[in-house]
C-alpha cells in the first residue's frame, strides 16, 4: 500500500462521538485565525512566526486547499456537534519525508478547545479510518520537538518514536509512526 496510491483521504461527512468531519472551506477563515494566539504555534506548524495573525492563517488555507486540488490528503474541519463549532482541523496527509512517501496523521485544534481531548479523539480516528481502509502499512506523525501536547497525543494514538529529522522547514521534526500490524493487534486484543 503506498500513500499515492489514493485521491482522497479525507474523512468527509464522518464522525465520531463528539466531531463530525467535513472540508475547510473560505468560510472557516475568520474562526481559524484564532489559531495562531502564539508564536510558538506557527513554530509548530513550520510557519513564520514573524508573519500577522492573518498572513499565517492565509498560508494555512493555501497549504490545505493546493492539497485538496492536488489530491494529497488533506485537513477535515472539526465541528463541534453539540455548539455546530468549528473547534480544530485534523485529517491524513500525504507527506514526503526523506524522499519517502508517508501517510501522516495530523491535528490542530484551536486554543480555547485545547485538553478536552478533542486531537487525540480526531487522530484516532484518522488513524483507524485509514488503516480500516488499508491505505498504508504505517502512520506517522510530524511533530516540532518542543510540541509536548502533540506529541502526547501521538504517543496516546499509539505511536512511537521513530526518528528526528531536519529535513522539513529546516528544522529538527520527530517523527511518530504506528505500524498496521501492531494496530491490528490491539484492536484483535478488546
Amino acid at each position: 500500500m503506498n500513500p499515492i496510491d489514493h485521491n482522497n483521504y479525507l474523512l468527509e461527512n464522518f464522525e465520531t462521538e463528539r466531531l463530525l468531519f467535513r472540508k475547510v472551506t473560505w468560510d472557516d477563515f475568520d474562526a481559524w485565525t484564532k489559531l495562531f494566539v502564539s508564536d510558538d504555534v506557527a513554530i509548530f506548524l513550520g510557519l513564520d512566526p514573524k508573519l500577522s495573525v492573518k498572513e499565517l492563517t492565509q498560508k494555512w488555507f493555501d497549504k490545505t486547499l493546493d492539497r485538496y486540488d492536488k489530491n494529497l490528503g488533506s485537513m477535515n474541519a472539526l465541528i463541534d456537534k453539540k455548539s455546530k463549532r468549528l473547534i480544530g482541523q485534523s485529517g491524513l496527509l500525504v507527506q514526503t519525508i526523506e524522499d519517502e512517501q508517508r501517510l501522516e496523521v495530523s491535528y490542530s485544534i484551536l486554543p480555547e478547545f485545547w485538553r478536552q481531548g478533542f486531537a487525540y479523539e480526531a487522530a484516532n480516528a484518522c488513524k483507524n479510518y485509514a488503516f480500516e481502509k488499508e491505505w498504508s502499512e504505517n502512520l506517522v506523525s510530524v511533530i516540532e520537538p518542543a510540541n509536548i501536547g502533540s506529541e502526547r497525543v501521538a504517543v496516546k494514538n499509539g505511536m512511537t518514536l521513530e526518528k528526528t529529522i531536519v529535513e522539513l522547514h529546516n528544522a529538527p521534526f520527530n517523527v511518530f509512526s504506528i505500524q498496521r500490524e501492531h494496530w491490528l493487534k490491539t484492536i484483535s486484543d478488546d
